[in-house]
């Protein structure tokens, strides 16, 4: 789906991880479309590249691994040398899960941690240093609808997303003074390739159990993304919002009346 930009990321430069694919990728296409310079940071060292190229000069791709605290400073330090300088963080990267939290390993639990959450907690902490040097900055962490109630099968998953949705919070209150802005994004089931092995299918009609029936698409996550980003959103920061069709509003006027 192709979105009109109305947001201006001229002269920002944005680190976007877990950008190889899905969300990340469509963030970094609309971020370098609004004007920003863009480091793709992921692990998916091929994909990731090609994406960076396919966006062209203003692009760049730097492998990542967000649990490594090592990986973050280089990844930093990259972004300096190649644009000088960081303004905008997303905190993109993560995996999911579907299965009963009783049957649910600790390994693949403290896995779970260590990426959506752990992996948070780092790349903000590795930003606001130069946030703080340079006059200010914005993080969008993204987090999930399964972050704004209790979801089944989601375990590891929606423990480290309602982890990410209360670091934001803590983070805005600490930084606000220092311009910094952190905000959180929650989408609802939104097809990607990570989400396309649940067997969701794209458009209308193929996800009734959302008021707008239907799954979200990656544009529309990643506008929402461009906004936080951007000066429009300047006053905006500590926020949680819900990019999913109004999953987490209530349920949907069939289920009401039992159709």
């Amino acid at each position: 789906m192709e979105r009109p930009i109305v947001t201006d990321l001229s002269g920002k430069t944005v680190v976007i991880t877990g950008a190889a694919r899905g969300i990340g990728a469509e963030a970094a296409r609309q971020a370098v479309a609004a004007g920003a310079n863009v480091v793709i940071a992921d692990v998916l060292a091929e994909e990731g590249a090609a994406t960076a190229a396919d966006l062209g000069e203003r692009a760049r791709f730097h492998s990542l691994d967000v649990t490594s605290e090592e990986h973050w400073a280089e990844t930093i330090a990259f972004t300096k040398r190649e644009f000088g300088g960081v303004t905008g963080l997303v905190n993109n990267a993560g995996i999911s899960t579907g299965q009963p939290f009783e049957t649910e390993t600790l390994e693949h639990f403290r896995k779970v941690l260590e990426i959506n959450l752990v992996g948070v907690f780092l790349g903000m902490r590795a930003v606001v240093p130069d946030f703080k040097s340079t006059g200010g900055g914005s993080i969008v962490n993204i987090s999930s609808a399964a972050g704004l109630m209790g979801l089944a099968f989601t375990g590891s998953y929606g423990a480290t997303k309602w982890g990410v949705r209360g670091l934001t919070k803590v983070a805005a209150v600490e930084n606000g003074t220092a311009n910094i802005r952190v905000n959180s994004i929650h989408p609802g089931m939104t097809y990607t390739p990570m989400t396309s092995v649940t067997g969701i299918q794209e458009g209308a009609g193929n996800y009734p159990n959302t008021p707008m029936g239907r799954v979200g698409e990656p544009a529309e996550i990643a506008a929402a993304v461009v906004f936080l980003l951007s000066d429009a959103a300047s006053y905006i920061t500590g926020a949680e919002l819900a990019v999913d069709g109004g999953w987490t509003a209530g349920p949907t006027m069939k289920y009401v009346m039992g159709e």
